[in-house]
């Protein structure tokens, strides 16, 4: 899971640090900020699963930073030295409440209860897709597909999606009318979904629904032309798999 770190306090975010690198390795620690202000920007340039929140900060508190959000799909642990603070907490959905200074055994246990809900809301968010693009009675194009932003769950029709590109854990949807959408799961999770609808893995970062590919240019290497002009450059292991289903060979 990546996470961020939210507190005022210095000390306490290097310590909350260390005790993740020691104790739990299946978090991987990817900001922290020392204010509700700072926070909230690394929330959107990371997208965090996970977040580690202090309550009682300087200016905006962590309470008033949730409630600044128009929604959030990540857990939330809060992290304070004031016992009051936990129906506070509960109330605010946070999955667990960790008192400083922080127990191991404590923080492990929150961790693990954090990680069996993002399992349990992928298993949900999977069967939406799989509702979704089982629809009786429609033909492919019009199947839809459940893709999470961080503002939306959009449904977007299959034959509305011309490619999708990775980077890391984030896949980029390119759309027929321009539109790009940003969710953050990798790209495999959704090839088994858009194969049977004719979307072909070019490359490793690429998924190509072949509805909207024009021709295979040779020029410098290989590529599929798209009939939006985009270049999407096919790897070699990936050369003859794709020849097969565009009928080349």
């Amino acid at each position: 899971m990546k996470a961020i770190l939210i507190d005022d306090e210095p000390h306490s975010l290097d310590n909350i640090q260390a005790l993740l690198q020691t104790y739990c390795p299946q978090v991987t620690l990817c900001a922290t900020a020392l204010s509700a202000a700072a926070g909230r920007a690394m929330l959107y340039a990371h997208q965090p699963d996970l977040v580690f929140l202090d309550i009682q900060m300087p200016g905006q508190s962590g309470v008033d930073l949730l409630r600044s959000l128009p929604a959030y799909d990540f857990e939330v642990i809060i992290v304070t030295a004031y016992d009051q603070y936990a129906i506070q907490a509960m109330r605010l959905a946070a999955v667990d409440y960790l008192l400083k200074p922080v127990d191991i055994g404590e923080l492990q246990a929150a961790v693990d209860k954090a990680m069996k809900q993002r399992r349990l809301k992928a298993h949900n968010q999977q069967l939406t897709n799989l509702l979704a693009l089982l629809t009786s009675g429609q033909a492919n194009e019009e199947q839809r597909i459940a893709l999470a932003t961080a503002k939306e769950t959009r449904l977007v029709k299959v034959g509305e999606i011309i490619r999708c590109e990775s980077a890391n854990n984030y896949t980029t949807f390119f759309l027929g009318d321009g539109e790009a959408l940003l969710v953050c799961k990798p790209i495999y999770e959704y090839e088994e979904l858009l194969q049977p609808h004719g979307f072909l893995r070019c490359h490793q970062s690429h998924l190509v629904n072949k509805q909207w590919i024009k021709s295979w240019k040779k020029v410098y290497g290989d590529f599929l032309l798209l009939t939006n002009g985009t270049e999407i450059p096919i790897s070699r292991g990936k050369r003859e798999a794709i020849k097969r289903a565009l009928n080349l060979l």
